[in-house]
């Protein structure tokens, strides 16, 4: 297989069922899943440590479920079989919910930062909220599956959530943004 076709020379490329534009607002959605999904996989290599196994196993899932997310929206073919499913995001809520009860409360917003890991996780949140806004404004032109959005949402959640666990259990300390509110309070619970 060669790495180079030649087929995109002209500005095209080829997507799931047709050719669009290189520029087109479904390339740039997929395309910065891909962006995002590269973040994570840098953020991997820094993760190796046993404290940090749990994460990194969900993050080799996350990637994988990535390609999913990008495929269904490089499809333009009727009847075409979505991978991207609400089980996939019900999975993220239930690991962002771990997570925020091993972390610090939080009251105000943080700077990004911290440890290395927790740094590259909050590029890849913030380029999941990129690709997020791309899928909104595809769908304005076109039917999508609608778990994908649900899950990039989800996603940028679970990557914060993950970002302070990862400076927690290394002992770095999250800090927060000087000017910020409370914005983060504790509902009282109904007992």
């Amino acid at each position: 297989m060669k790495l180079y076709t030649k087929t995109g020379d002209q500005g095209q490329t080829s997507i799931i069922g047709g050719r669009v534009e290189k520029d087109d607002i479904r390339v740039e959605a997929y395309g910065t899943i891909d962006e995002a999904n590269s973040f994570i996989g840098q953020a991997m290599t820094l993760l190796k440590d046993e404290q940090f196994a749990d994460i990194y196993q969900e993050l080799v899932k996350i990637q994988h479920e990535l390609f999913d997310c990008g495929g269904d929206l490089a499809v333009v073919k009727e009847k075409y079989p979505y991978k991207t499913t609400i089980q996939m995001v019900e999975y993220l809520e239930e690991r962002i919910d771990h997570y925020v009860k091993e972390a610090p409360e939080l009251e105000k917003f943080i700077l990004p930062g911290g440890s290395g890991a927790s740094a590259v996780l909050h590029i890849a949140r913030t380029v999941v909220r990129r690709a997020e806004r791309c899928t909104v404004t595809l769908q304005k032109e076109v039917e999508i599956n609608q778990n994908v959005l649900i899950y990039l949402n989800r996603l940028s959640d679970y990557l914060f959530a993950i970002a302070r666990v990862i400076n927690y259990r290394l002992g770095v300390r999250d800090i927060e943004y000087e000017r910020s509110a409370l914005v983060f309070k504790t509902k009282p619970s109904k007992e």
